[in-house]
């Protein structure tokens, strides 16, 4: 059987695409293998989530990029022919599936905010005009080929029944590209998308010190705080690694809860797989109330302090 690949450039990514691998290749009646990049250790933890073949690749070296792995992949490729190909789309996973489908002169949808099966295609659905709309599309050549957010599916379950092969794929890794520096990026250590509760800064924040409010609702409830995209991107009030929308993180909390949230198409995009969405916007008619589960309208100042105290003694009982 030809197979249906996932490569994802670290572990916790490449079990979320298992999950999703497994459904996909059992519809098309397909052996699914995965990558691994350097670590043969790894191979059997992805058999027991549902790989039935590990291909490991030879570890690169500080001086090379990630992609790499190209030449690499294609050449198997061309051996194996898979019937489809999905890559988590992380900034260097899409830049390596833009490659890899280019040196196999096939399609590749990426964005996918969707995957499924039907007469033997994958149909991908991802969003366009800013998240305004969703495109369908349908790989007319083979491999077909989709890169897929992290965060999208749960990460895969392992069986201590699994059995699978393991190889190990020889050859050298080469490209025109070195790496002539690292500058560890100064960020916080923190992952929105690994957070259960987010408390959302939005537009209604008058100024940067009132962000306060925001932090201590979030410290009462156990969560973190996020925000919109200009709060981090025009007005530099929190790091870029905390907005969410169709260009920063994609969420899926237990609950999210948005202050002064417009709650733009951009920034709904982002969290539209939470549990619970709450918001709290002077605005009766703000967008973020159509994608809420709770909503009250009125100045986020006077709610918040309300919310804590109601909290507060809710803890205390």
């Amino acid at each position: 059987m030809p197979g249906v690949w996932v490569i994802a450039e670290n572990s916790n990514y490449t079990l979320e695409l298992l999950s999703k691998g497994l459904e996909i290749a059992n519809e098309l009646n397909e052996k699914l293998v995965a990558f691994s990049f350097g670590n043969e250790e790894l191979a059997n933890d992805y058999i027991s989530c549902g790989a039935d073949e590990v291909f490991v690749l030879p570890a690169l070296n500080r001086e090379l990029p990630f992609e790499a792995y190209v030449p690499l992949i294609v050449a198997e490729a061309k051996k194996e022919m898979p019937e489809a190909i999905i890559v988590c789309a992380t900034q260097r996973g899409t830049e390596l599936a833009s490659r890899v489908a280019a040196g196999l002169n096939t399609g590749l949808a990426t964005g996918c905010i969707s995957v499924r099966v039907d007469k033997g295609n994958l149909v991908m659905e991802r969003l366009v005009f800013g998240g305004a709309a969703v495109q369908t599309v349908i790989c007319t050549t083979r491999p077909q080929m989709a890169a897929i957010p992290p965060g999208t599916y749960e990460k895969a379950q392992p069986r201590e029944d699994r059995r699978g092969q393991i190889k190990v794929v020889a050859g050298n890794v080469e490209t025109k590209v070195k790496v002539v520096e690292r500058r560890k990026k100064e960020q916080e250590e923190i992952d929105l998308t690994e957070a259960k509760i987010i408390v959302s800064v939005g537009r209604g924040f008058e100024k940067q010190e009132d962000i306060s409010l925001a932090r201590e609702l979030a410290r009462l409830l156990g969560g973190e705080v996020g925000c919109t995209r200009p709060i981090a991107e025009e007005l530099h009030w929190l790091p870029e690694e905390r907005y969410m929308g169709i260009s920063g993180k994609k969420v899926k909390p237990d609950l999210y809860i948005g202050l002064g949230v417009s709650g733009q198409v951009q920034h709904v995009t982002g969290i539209r797989d939470a549990k619970i969405i709450m918001a709290v916007n002077t605005d009766e008619n703000a967008p973020i109330f159509d994608a809420a589960d709770y909503g009250i309208v009125g100045n986020l100042y006077d709610v918040v302090p309300k919310l804590m105290t109601e909290i507060k003694a809710a803890l205390n009982k």
